[in-house]
């Protein structure tokens, strides 16, 4: 495994980067703080670039494939003016089992909410309104069309298999009851009076992904996930409680009108035509967003204890003590049944 730390694996990093960028010593390699489990990074402040290297594929693809997907979310996100531009992709070898990108550094910090909520909202809606191009051009980006939910009910699934491995029976029959829920609301989507918007979306928006820079634009940085689907899905993903109580620079709670301020500002930039058609999957985007988040904490938790690339040994002490810690809010019966009533509370029809 590469180890950012390590002076000769950034030695043969800049070995690397030298064919491009002349003149690279490991010196010039300055390992950021770890933020996720996905992975490390290396900023070359001279040159306004960091060096992003792959430690895992959150969705179990080979090396070579997961890297070539994730260039091309940045390709196709570039045009929306809020993420960082792709500089060079480094083909997975000996050194860098999966490879590397390298993209622009953007200086920021975390978003302050809620504060900040409305420049997290004109983001989305920049990365929202990038042009869908036909479905023949999609590949290798998923595609969600025609029917986003049933797609998201799909991934549902295949995390719940996690819910065999020593989850306690309690939280086990909650979610599943949940995911029953995700199945019924998946068969209306097929005969729903408004058809499921259809964009380039981020998918992994919680706040703790977006960096706010001197000019006050927010903007988005792991785009790891990119993929055409419901756009409604990224701005639950970018409010609810499992998602601003994640990052430890975030971790704030928000209201109701914290909320009506974040789609005010999101509707203000995406026009009123595509509101109109995007509202109606508000409230169950987020309801079943919040699963989502639920069922991956459910799935980390268990891979943490068996997959080798998943281990906590792999992660930073303080940011796996903070990461176990999350999880066991966010799986805890009394905040399952919290969320439930409140999402479940919220009518909307579709």
């Amino acid at each position: 495994m590469f180890d950012p730390h390590s002076a000769d694996h950034r030695g043969g990093l800049a070995d690397r980067l030298r064919a491009q960028w002349p003149g690279l010593t490991a010196a010039d390699l300055d390992p950021l703080p770890m933020k996720g489990v996905a992975h490390d990074h290396l900023a070359l402040h001279a040159l306004g670039l960091v060096v992003r290297v792959p430690r895992l594929s959150q969705w179990s693809m080979p090396a070579e494939a997961a890297l070539a997907y994730q260039a091309e979310g940045f390709r196709r996100l570039a045009p929306s003016g809020v993420t960082p531009g792709l500089q060079a992709v480094l083909p997975p070898d000996t050194l860098l089992p999966r490879g590397a990108l390298v993209v622009d550094f953007v200086a920021g910090r975390a978003p302050r909410l809620p504060d900040e909520l409305p420049a997290l909202a004109r983001t989305l809606a920049a990365i929202h309104r990038v042009p869908t191009i036909p479905p023949r051009r999609r590949p290798p980006l998923a595609d969600h069309a025609p029917n986003p939910i049933a797609a998201t009910v799909g991934l549902l699934d295949n995390h719940a298999g996690f819910l065999d491995d020593g989850v306690p029976p309690d939280v086990a029959r909650l979610l599943r009851d949940e995911l029953a829920w995700a199945h019924d609301l998946a068969r209306a989507a097929e005969n729903a009076a408004v058809s499921a918007p259809i964009t380039l979306v981020a998918t992994d928006t919680h706040p703790g992904n977006f960096l706010v820079g001197a000019d006050g634009i927010a903007r988005f940085v792991d785009l790891e996930k990119t993929l055409y689907g419901l756009p409604a899905i990224d701005l639950a993903h970018a409010t609810l409680y499992t998602s601003t109580q994640w990052d430890r620079e975030v971790m704030v709670t928000l209201d109701a009108d914290d909320l009506q301020r974040f789609h005010g500002a999101y509707a203000a930039a995406v026009g009123p035509a595509a509101w109109a058609r995007l509202e109606p999957w508000i409230v169950p985007a987020r309801r079943l967003t919040w699963l989502r988040t639920t069922l991956w904490a459910v799935r980390w938790r268990a891979l943490a204890a068996s997959d080798p690339d998943w281990s906590s040994d792999r992660v930073a002490p303080a940011l796996i003590a903070h990461i176990q810690g999350r999880v066991a809010d966010f799986t805890a019966p009394e905040t399952i049944a919290r969320m439930h009533a409140e999402l479940a509370s919220q009518s909307a029809t579709i």
